[in-house]
């Protein structure tokens, strides 16, 4: 008979969260440990008798962990778990994948209501108590393209729609049409899907195929009066390709939530450029993206102690 499982949880969870949490193995499989640190680098000898942890593992506790079967990601984005050792092991990980897609979704529409109508003019001029009326755009009748549509890229196309903006997506795969996507295309169309947008909105995950795809060649396919935004992966992007584009006129601005380096450095250029909105990756930085982040967790350790599939099963090939 198999030794019972120990969960290692990390993330803070709440009181009533954890209470959740002990009901559901008490429930399901009350030999099982549960033990909460507040960083795996508190967990000690804990990590070698864990079956199952939730946080974010590093390859030396990995190779510490002789027992562990599944490994949670609190982040949506799995690519920091991508180390070799977690590669070539049979760990199952999954992530939280879907839990910040509404309040990313409402950032990137934030964004371009912000660029569009230049609202940090009015700011300025708030600041001066200066009265600044001058004619700006408006989102209806524009086109977003969408790079990435999964759980946030489809939350996107429902709220661009509703806009009046036409939605073109580009993913990696075919599968079935995203409601409220006029045209998808392929990586392959990259160019000619640039060239139609208004907007290039970026919310796929980073991979080895995604890292480094705006480069100046696509910022060059963009039209000069298109507006970049990225809420998804900062190196999705060559920042100087992007700053090039940006101070030569290229493109005509720029929404950053998510950066090439996090923390953005005081001395990036990126802050001061004044076709720029820089935002500190803070997009889904919500009470609702944690509580959801949460329900996933704990559906995950249902399934994960009665030997049902795991949800939200990152793909360690391609990279989430």
């Amino acid at each position: 008979m198999s030794a019972p499982d120990r969960l290692l949880v990390t993330g803070g969870l709440s009181d009533d969260d954890r209470a959740r949490l002990a009901g559901l193995v008490t429930d399901l499989a009350p030999d099982t440990a549960i033990d909460h640190v507040p960083s795996l680098a508190d967990a000690g000898a804990l990590v070698e008798r864990a079956t199952a942890i939730a946080g974010a593992v590093s390859p030396e506790l990995f190779g510490r962990a002789h027992d562990l079967r599944w490994v949670h990601s609190w982040a949506a984005g799995a690519d920091g778990l991508l180390f070799p050792e977690m590669l070539d092991s049979p760990v199952a990980l999954t992530s939280a994948t879907g839990n910040g897609a509404v309040p990313l979704a409402e950032h990137a529409m934030l964004l371009m209501l912000m660029l569009s109508r230049d609202a940090p003019r009015w700011q300025r001029a708030q600041h001066e108590a200066r009265w600044d009326r001058f004619p700006h755009g408006e989102l209806a009748g524009a086109t977003v393209g969408i790079v990435g549509l999964g759980h946030s890229g489809a939350d996107l196309a429902a709220k661009a729609r509703a806009f009046h903006m036409r939605v073109l997506g580009l993913r990696r795969a075919a599968r079935e049409p995203v409601p409220g996507v006029d045209r998808e295309y392929t990586p392959a169309e990259l160019h000619t899907f640039l060239a139609a947008a208004d907007f290039v909105v970026v919310t796929a995950p980073l991979t080895a195929q995604t890292r480094g795809m705006f480069d100046a060649a696509a910022f060059a396919a963009m039209k000069a009066t298109a507006h970049f935004i990225c809420i998804s992966r900062g190196q999705i992007a060559d920042d100087d390709a992007l700053l090039a584009a940006l101070q030569d006129g290229r493109i005509a601005g720029a929404g950053l939530d998510a950066h090439g380096v996090e923390p953005l450095p005081a001395d990036s250029p990126f802050w001061s450029l004044p076709n720029v909105i820089v935002t500190p990756h803070n997009g889904a930085t919500t009470p609702q993206t944690k509580a959801r982040g949460v329900d996933i967790y704990l559906d995950n350790v249902r399934r994960f102690l009665t030997g049902e599939p795991l949800r939200n099963v990152v793909d360690k090939a391609a990279g989430y």
